[in-house]
């Protein structure tokens, strides 16, 4: 058997525009700037609350990383700014700053409707340069999605496979997300959230940090119409999404296009699956209510986050 490239199979831009055409939601709720998280109702939220069973609670955010590396060569930002010396005394107070530029590859983060264009339209056909500027965004700000509490499932690919880990470049096609699904006893449904456990952060963990944006693990864009399919308002993982390098020529981010600007799907990136991972094996089940509560930056397009697995 011939193995793939790194990425997947190559698929071209022709291609590629009939598949973001093809799961294109655009027009389909109001308020629109809010996407796909339209879809979860009251009724998705007591679902979500009922998969609660013995309370084991998992954050899934990243430590606040202010170390340069080869996949952080923007770190954040950590400094104190009053050390009990500032204020008067009694009580001494100490206070921080903290800053990132968030939109990378090691820092916890939500991708809301105004960060990612394609062919200059953002969800909606809304376009970008005349809703995006240097004061923020005016349409599909992080400010107007709100707290999300639903469904959650984890689709754990190294413990499918056997694996510590996948290898960078190794494409999760729409084959493996329905093997993925049956392995594990927990169906892909709508309104639900769907993570991606590559392994990546414990491979980072025990061989050290890669240029994840040259190479990761992630979902082959031949995945995405599966989930579109069935109705997810959320996708998000212990990378970006994204497969790299990209299978689809003159697209660097192809699973970002179709889920934010053709399906308004927000992403969660970097996350850190390893514990959810072990609490899942451990219960034997791989679905709970998920808690994303992203910062109300008005004009902001995502938000560092710390969601929040309950089960």
């Amino acid at each position: 058997m011939t193995s793939s490239p790194p990425g997947g199979p190559r698929v071209s831009r022709e291609e590629f525009d009939a598949l973001f055409t093809e799961v294109r939601t655009w027009g389909r709720w109001d308020p629109s700037d809010r996407g796909a998280w339209n879809r979860v109702t009251p009724d998705h939220v007591r679902r979500a609350a009922a998969l609660v069973r013995d309370g084991t609670t998992v954050p899934l955010g990243l430590p606040w990383n202010t170390r340069p590396a080869a996949d952080n060569t923007r770190p954040a930002l950590h400094h104190m700014t009053d050390l009990g010396d500032v204020e008067p005394p009694e009580p001494a107070t100490h206070k921080d700053f903290l800053a990132a530029d968030y939109h990378g590859k090691v820092v916890s983060h939500l991708d809301a409707l105004s960060h990612v264009a394609y062919r200059g339209l953002l969800y909606g056909g809304h376009p970008a340069r005349e809703v995006v500027g240097a004061g923020g965004a005016r349409f599909g700000s992080v400010s107007a999605l709100g707290p999300l509490v639903t469904r959650g499932v984890l689709l754990d690919l190294p413990a499918v496979l056997g694996v510590d880990w996948l290898e960078p470049g190794r494409a999760v096609r729409a084959a493996d997300v329905a093997a993925a699904e049956r392995a594990l006893g927990a169906d892909v449904d709508e309104g639900c959230a769907v993570l991606l456990r590559t392994g990546r952060f414990r491979r980072r963990r025990e061989l050290g940090p890669w240029d994840a944006g040259a190479a990761s693990a992630g979902l082959h864009v031949d995945a995405v119409p599966l989930l579109a399919r069935r109705g997810i308002c959320l996708l998000g993982g212990d990378g970006d999404s994204d497969v790299r390098p990209s299978p689809v020529e003159g697209v660097h981010s192809p699973v970002h296009a179709l889920a934010v600007a053709a399906m308004g799907v927000p992403l969660l990136d970097n996350l850190d699956l390893e514990a959810l991972s072990a609490a899942c094996a451990g219960a034997g089940r791989y679905e709970f209510m998920l808690v994303t509560a992203p910062l109300d930056v008005p004009g902001g397009t995502g938000s560092p986050v710390n969601p929040v697995a309950v089960l």
